[in-house]
């Protein structure tokens, strides 16, 4: 798919990976609408693009509004005039706690915005998107809808719905104009505990540095995007982290579980 002139929806637009594949289209000549919670985010995307920003609308809307998303469309439509491609980035994830200690408004939440939020953008989008030759519809699932994370089991469980919900439209949209794109990022270095209200339990410098050090940084992850986009891929994984437990995880799934509960027991006591 060419990016130059096409436009994009792009949710989780006011930072973090979603903030870097907007910046990354409007670079590549694409028109986009930047979709994020809160306003202030979108003027510092904004703000950071530019001369690129005369291709750029922003629209402050909690995906997790079904009405709101729908009366997104026209207002995308009004601004551009059409939709080639949608980008599903947004997301939040939960404080790093066992489910019998997660209380039900926090569950709620997180799978309001990860998972319905994804349902709410697509079920909207895609009627313009079926009118397009050619089309995009992209969605950000994570590492941990590949294995269990303890201390993320509702966010895991938001993601693999997200997952499976986006093979289900690859499959369903098949001789389509509409190319699916299922995207499993590892580590990110964004700040989305931030922007979660969560902290890393124990946390403290010196680990945070080297959280960071192991992590993607968010401008390489949306060129995977980006690039996943241009190509129509069915699957991308983003970093040695996802791509070793992608393969781990069907080779040996007990065994990536308990990995993965090794390494998380420090943080959860």
């Amino acid at each position: 798919m060419l990016i130059d002139g096409k436009v994009f929806v792009v949710t989780g637009g006011g930072n973090g990976i979603g903030r870097e594949v907007v910046l990354g289209l409007l670079s590549r000549g694409a028109r986009v609408a930047a979709v994020d919670l809160r306003d202030s985010s979108l003027e510092e995307t904004r703000g950071l693009a530019g001369s690129d920003g005369d291709r750029l609308s922003t629209h402050a809307v909690d995906v997790s509004d079904r009405v709101a998303v729908e009366a997104l469309v026209d207002d995308v439509v009004a601004a551009h005039g059409q939709v080639d491609g949608v980008a599903n980035v947004a997301g939040i994830i939960q404080h790093f706690v066992k489910v019998a200690e997660l209380d039900y408004p926090e569950m709620e939440k997180v799978m309001a915005v990860n998972f319905w939020g994804v349902v709410h953008v697509c079920k909207a989008f895609l009627p313009q998107l079926l009118t397009r030759p050619e089309s995009s519809l992209l969605n950000v699932s994570s590492m941990g809808a590949l294995a269990p994370v303890p201390g993320q089991a509702v966010y895991g469980a938001s993601k693999s719905a997200v997952k499976l919900l986006t093979e289900a439209m690859y499959a369903e949209l098949m001789g389509t104009s509409v190319k699916v794109t299922l995207v499993f990022p590892g580590a990110i270095a964004t700040g989305i505990t931030e922007n979660s209200g969560v902290e890393v339990p124990g946390g403290d410098q010196a680990r945070s540095s080297k959280m960071a050090a192991q992590s993607t940084p968010a401008p390489e992850a949306a060129r995977v995007i980006i690039e996943a986009i241009e190509k129509g891929e069915y699957r991308v994984c983003i970093g040695k982290d996802a791509k070793m437990l992608d393969k781990l995880s069907r080779i040996a799934p007990k065994r990536a579980t308990e990995m993965i509960a090794k390494k998380m027991k420090s943080l959860l006591g």
